[in-house]
């Protein structure tokens, strides 16, 4: 049972990365090659989020100290 379960997850992983690595024909790029191309605004609207966080954070922490 060992050895189907692994063939069956294997397989899986396989067809997984073939999708996601495959070249659309229309613009000729992969899922994986949108997601680099598009990781650096993400990264930046995280760093945008986490400063907005900071500030609440040190605004109610200075609220509560009064």
């Amino acid at each position: 049972m060992g050895i189907l379960k692994t063939a069956i997850i294997g397989a899986a992983v396989y067809a997984g990365v073939k999708y996601i690595t495959k070249k659309d024909p229309v613009t000729g790029q992969s899922i994986v090659d949108e997601l680099l191309d598009r990781a650096p605004q993400w990264a930046d609207k995280a760093k945008g989020y986490a400063e907005n966080l900071k500030t609440r954070a040190s605004n109610a922490a200075e609220d509560l100290a009064r």
